[in-house]
Order: structure tokens, then sequence, then C-alpha cells
């Protein structure tokens, strides 16, 4: 999503502080034993994962077109975020060490929310796989982050990705328009969860 959520949170300066902390210390093995912060060394293996229109097609904020230069680029633009604590970018790893999905984390301290953005690889896909990572990682988040707020976005056709945001119990709250790095825009389904007990 190219812009901070719809639901605007009153935060003050300490908690927006107190997130870019955790972000910055935040663990990917702690979301599961083949979860890895991306780095140089995973460049290869994302582009391949995501030169796939499988994966890659209905997820409108990835680099386009699909290079292994616009890859590395990202991955490193998500290293500077990681550093100011916006953000991280980690793939998960099959049992062989090839990356076999990815999630995208942005984080507004000022907002105290984050959205995820993810896909897996073809042959992993509709097994029920997606829906426990994305349980697992939406409890993450609020863990990890300390957000009060959890945005998504799915594009209008991507029915499967949200029958699994609406399962985990996302408010639907209609259509945004979304922007991609190149200008494009695209219109997406646009969800909300907030933390437990908020």
């Amino acid at each position: 999503m190219s812009a901070p959520p719809l639901t605007q949170l009153e935060v003050p300066p300490e908690e927006a502080l107190a997130i870019r902390a955790k972000v910055r210390r935040a663990d990917p093995l702690t979301l599961g034993a083949n979860y890895r912060l991306a780095r140089s060394e995973h460049a290869a293996g994302l582009t391949e994962l995501l030169v796939d229109p499988r994966v890659s097609d209905p997820i409108y904020d990835l680099p386009r077109p699909t290079t292994l230069r616009n890859i590395s680029d990202w991955i490193a633009a998500a290293q500077r975020k990681h550093a100011d604590g916006e953000g991280l970018l980690v793939v998960m790893l099959d049992a062989a060490g090839g990356v076999c999905g990815y999630s995208c984390f942005t984080v507004w301290p000022e907002h105290s929310a984050a959205e995820i953005a993810g896909g897996y690889r073809a042959d992993r896909q509709s097994q029920g796989e997606g829906k426990l990572g994305a349980a697992r990682s939406f409890d993450w988040i609020f863990d990890a982050f300390g957000v009060r707020l959890i945005v998504v976005t799915a594009a209008l056709d991507n029915l499967r990705s949200a029958r699994v945001i609406e399962t985990a119990g996302f408010q639907y709250m209609g259509t945004r328009l979304c922007t991609r790095a190149d200008g494009t825009s695209r219109e997406s389904r646009y969800w909300e969860m907030h933390r437990p007990g908020e």
C-alpha cells in the first residue's frame, strides 16, 4: 500500500519511538525456523520466486520488471527501512535452502500501524500453508512491532487472499487506490484489524 492506513490513531511520540526500536530488533526466526531477513545472498532466489506470474501478478507493489538488479535494489531499500524502524523484508526457505516465499512488512510508527504483503511459491499455494502463515504473521506483527493496527490489501480478483484475510478476522473497509513505485495504480480491496483489546 502506498499510503498510511485510513484509520488514524492518536500516537504519542514515545509510542512511535518504541515501535521503531522494536522493528529494528524484530527477529524473523521467532516466526519460524525457516524465516530469514532478506539479504543480498537471497536476491537470486527471490528473483526466481517472483518472476513466476502465479506468485507476483496479484501483488501490486513489487519491483517491475522482475530482474535481479531490481530485486537486489528492493532488498537494499528494505534493509534501510529496517534500520529506520519502518519495516523489514523476510524470506522463507525450503528444506534445500531455496527461497519458497516472502513477507514484506511496512510499518508506520507515527500511526502505530503495519502492513504485510507476501507470496508463496506456486507449488506451495492452495495447501493451507498461506492461511497458517498469515495467521502466525498477524499475531507476530502485534507482538514483535507493538503496533495497534494492521492493514492489508488484495487485488479485486484475488479471492484466495480475501478468504484468508477475512477468516483471520479483518474488517473489510471497501476499496482503495494503491499506487506502485512506477506511478501506476490499482484498485484494491482494503481491510484493517485492531490489536485485541483496543
